[in-house]
């Protein structure tokens, strides 16, 4: 997709995330999500840290991360799950158009960002989205290129051909592994469920990745 139209679905896909965790219930927001440690609630607030933070904030949690990135973002996503739940929700709605990409990034992060913590909060609920699938091509081309690494996954992806089975899109050199857009994203940034909706020659070597 162009740039215009990443925003625009960024957006929309944004509000609609919105809309899902307004039927949550407490246990439903305090329900481990696929990210090591976090609850559904930290992935909600994580998804804002960025539209709704600051420079010197960010700069404030690297120090106090001692220079890890991931160790600030994980400072920063503590710190905002402790807002209201009503808060979180408002934040993404208000915040929905918002162009924040991280440095040296475009829409794809972003867009990648969202949909990657979005099952990390529907699966472990047992939720269907029911979201459109499209926008996982422009994501996937995100996840298995060299710019994924390290902001999502660490070096290392198999040298595989992958393809969806329901969008369409592959890329990649080497024998096939495929499976749902999903699964194959799930799995990519190794989060090690819905393995066995992969398939292909290339299918062990990627579900061996996702064990880490």
């Amino acid at each position: 997709m162009d740039e215009t139209t990443a925003w625009t679905t960024i957006g929309t896909e944004r509000r609609a995330l919105a809309d899902l965790l307004d039927t949550l219930t407490p246990e439903q927001w305090a329900t481990p999500s696929l990210c090591a440690g976090w609850t559904v609630r930290h992935v909600a607030a994580h998804l804002m840290v960025g539209p709704t933070g600051s420079i010197p904030g960010f700069l404030r949690a690297l120090v106090r991360g001692r220079g890890s990135f991931d160790r600030a973002n994980h400072l920063l996503a503590d710190a905002r799950a402790q807002l209201p739940t009503a808060t979180l929700v408002d934040d993404l709605r208000e915040h929905a158009d918002d162009r924040f990409t991280p440095p040296g990034m475009d829409w794809h992060a972003p867009l990648t960002d969202l949909l990657v913590h979005r099952l990390d909060i529907t699966v472990p609920l047992g939720l269907d989205h029911g979201r459109p699938l499209d926008p996982w091509a422009d994501a996937l081309d995100l996840l298995t290129s060299k710019r994924a690494t390290p902001a999502f996954i660490p070096r290392g992806l198999p040298h595989l051909t992958y393809a969806a089975t329901d969008v369409d899109w592959s890329r990649g050199t080497g024998v096939r592994a495929e499976g749902p857009a999903e699964a194959l994203a799930l799995a990519i940034t190794r989060r090690p469920v819905r393995l066995e909706q992969l398939g292909g020659p290339g299918g062990p070597a990627l579900k061996t990745w996702a064990r880490g």
